[in-house]
């Protein structure tokens, strides 16, 4: 998986005084927590981006006055009047303990409902994990190949060796519904109205009948996965 490597300083001075001095100088103020103590550092704020604007999942190898940390960001804060990056929180990596991330999804193939005129529908880019970090990866493929018009693929559907999924079981990740168009073409479909018998249908006059009504055709909805 790929690492993003940032070089910054111990911070020594804490308090808002130093750190708008820091903002000042274009250098974004950082936490890193997890491991054996908790570490205040900086590092200029353009060191950042490959790491902070990016949809991908990714390790940072942070470095400070010749110690090393390989991380995980956990926690962004942003101006809110000029956007800019203020704050980062970031997870130390610790072999034996077990960590939750964010891993995005990545979904493979053709669904079988957009073959049949369906439109496909990605309600959710990630799942939150738990897992050690030897297991942690850039991404969670998903195949979407038999998604049926109407079906859905729900979180428990996703299954990851050494992942414990932490979101909601029954979520829907993805699905396929009908389009306008199709639901126009189901609703033009012609029928008639059901048979009714001499007895119970009309009230005529005697001995009279009334006539019969063909049957409408059942249309059976193509069911996904629910």
């Amino acid at each position: 998986m790929k690492t993003i490597t940032i070089e910054g300083q111990l911070r020594t001075e804490l308090g808002k005084g130093a750190t708008r001095q820091l903002r000042s100088q274009g250098s974004v103020p950082g936490v890193i927590y997890g491991g054996a103590k908790e570490i205040n550092f900086s590092a200029p704020a353009i060191a950042f981006k490959p790491l902070v604007y990016t949809p991908d999942f990714q390790f940072a190898e942070i470095k400070l006055n010749g110690d090393s940390y390989r991380c995980i960001m956990k926690d962004l804060q942003f101006d809110k009047v000029t956007d800019h990056l203020i704050h980062v929180d970031l997870l130390e990596l610790v072999e034996d303990k077990k960590v939750i991330a964010s891993i995005p999804l990545k979904f493979d193939g053709a669904p079988i409902g957009v073959k049949d005129g369906g439109k496909l529908h990605i309600k959710m880019k990630a799942l939150k994990v738990k897992t050690y970090p030897k297991y942690l990866k850039e991404r969670i493929d998903v195949n979407i190949d038999d998604l049926e018009l109407n079906g859905n693929i729900r979180v428990e559907d996703v299954q990851v060796e050494h992942y414990e999924i932490m979101n909601s079981p029954r979520i829907p990740i993805a699905s396929v519904t009908l389009t306008r168009e199709l639901k126009q073409e189901e609703a033009a479909t012609p029928g008639t109205a059901p048979a009714a018998t001499g007895a119970a249908g009309t009230a005529g006059a005697p001995g009279t009948t009334a006539a019969p009504a063909g049957a409408a055709p059942a249309q059976a909805a193509t069911q996904g996965k629910k």
